[in-house]
């Protein structure tokens, strides 16, 4: 299931060269990746409620070509590794109406409980490492 996130640029996320600001393609990335959770019925609000987290233990991002104000992006998020400890969860941005790359990233992640102690999800919430994976063998 390939999962695409639509955002269109702020004015106030670009720069005085007009384009959109290198750290803003990050917090995209953390929007599309919680709207991505909440479409497999995973938001951050029902993990937490099963004492899960999912803290960024880094990203690494390739930026290809900017955006500018009024740019409509689309994120594909995708699962790229996934091993019930940790994940790495992929995004190619591009530009809606010309398909354009502006950027190709990627999060890496750790599944910890609240007290940030690591977890291994197929023995804490199966349910949630089932789909985990699921997203994992579709890519």
């Amino acid at each position: 299931m390939s999962f695409v996130f639509e955002r269109t640029v702020n004015y106030y996320e670009t720069d005085k060269m007009g384009v959109v600001h290198h750290s803003n393609y990050i917090r995209y990335m953390e929007e599309a990746r919680c709207a991505w959770l909440n479409s497999i019925d995973m938001p951050f609000a029902v993990l937490e409620e099963n004492n899960i987290t999912i803290p960024v233990l880094g990203v690494s991002c390739d930026y290809k070509y900017h955006a500018t104000f009024g740019d409509t992006i689309l994120i594909k998020v995708y699962m790229k590794e996934y091993n019930g400890v940790r994940m790495t969860v992929g995004y190619e941005m591009s530009d809606k109406e010309t398909g354009k790359i502006f950027l190709t990233g990627e999060t890496k992640h750790c599944l910890t409980n609240k007290e940030l102690r690591p977890i291994n999800l197929k023995k804490h919430a199966p349910q949630f490492s089932d789909k985990f994976q699921k997203l994992l063998e579709e890519h």
